[in-house]
């Protein structure tokens, strides 16, 4: 049995070399993004989700969510999640991947990373369909996401929607030691703001966000690449959820350098806000949770919570 460790290590310093925050900036600020990508093929990760039979190392997704959550965790600003993604369903299909960044385009507002992807998924898990990308900015300053329209990728949507949870989850995570580190430094009327109370129950409630992301994301990849519905919907729900609270109070505790250019906060604040509203917002979700269970209207709550 495999040592998921010996991949996450190696992975992490991998990131940690490639996607230091100020080639992240370069990145967003529309620089060559070629290095980081070649680093990316170069290492083999790409192929992480391929079956071992087409020359991957057949990682199911729940054994790659630690890989993925790092992407989130330091911001990196390319389509390596979705690429590996893509390229497991592509060689699942049979489809030769290209060398560059694939995008996954599910038809629900800006893809995440379109402006640097060379390709576009789209079609259904089953049936993937590959073109070239061509999207429209989305005028926001430093976005590295962009709109792409005529594509027809709502199948696509329930393993979107989790890879964005992996995501979140990842970044969560380092948005929350950031905070606690910031208010455990950062002294007011000669102590740390960290030990007033105030802030230590806003502390405590980004914790519980954090550690809620987690499971979420967890929950959309125990049933794999064809994700199932509720797994999906719960994982992409409660993960925007968080998103949202954990941005807010962070910002709150750090207050105005927390929007500077210059400090890493808003590298990750401003992706958990993006990947939140990607693939399905959580007022989206909840619908689709909501519809799930009116269909099974004999069937008590407790029942279909189990269940799903």
């Amino acid at each position: 049995m495999m040592d998921m460790q010996e991949l996450i290590d190696p992975f992490a310093r991998l990131i940690e070399d490639l996607c230091t925050p100020a080639a992240v900036r370069a990145v967003e600020a529309g620089g060559d993004a070629s290095a980081m990508w070649d680093g990316f093929v170069e290492s083999g990760f790409l192929d992480a989700l391929v079956a071992e039979d087409a020359g991957g190392a057949g990682l199911s997704l729940a054994d790659a969510a630690p890989l993925i959550a790092l992407l989130g965790r330091h911001a990196v600003p390319l389509p390596v999640g979705d690429t590996m993604i893509a390229r497991a369903l592509l060689a699942a299909a049979g489809v030769e991947a290209p060398a560059g960044p694939i995008v996954i385009a599910t038809g629900a507002g800006a893809v995440p990373f379109g402006a640097v992807a060379s390709h576009i998924l789209s079609g259904t898990p089953d049936a993937p369909i590959l073109t070239e990308a061509k999207v429209q900015a989305t005028g926001v300053h430093h976005d590295v996401d962009a709109y792409a329209t005529g594509l027809d990728g709502k199948a696509l949507r329930p393993i979107a929607a989790v890879l964005r949870a992996m995501l979140i989850s990842g970044a969560a995570g380092r948005v929350m030691e950031m905070t606690v580190s910031y208010a455990n430094e950062r002294s007011q009327f000669g102590k740390p703001i960290g030990k007033q109370q105030a802030v230590q129950q806003q502390l405590s409630v980004l914790a519980e966000q954090a550690v809620a992301a987690r499971i979420a994301a967890a929950i959309g990849a125990r049933s794999g690449l064809a994700p199932r519905l509720p797994d999906a919907a719960v994982a992409k729900h409660g993960t925007s959820l968080a998103a949202a609270q954990i941005a807010a109070i962070a910002h709150a505790v750090h207050g105005a350098i927390g929007i500077s250019e210059e400090y890493d906060l808003q590298l990750l604040t401003r992706r958990l806000h993006g990947w939140r509203l990607a693939d399905g917002s959580e007022g989206y979700w909840a619908g689709v949770l909501g519809e799930l269970r009116m269909a099974q209207p004999g069937k008590p709550t407790a029942d279909f919570l189990r269940a799903a």
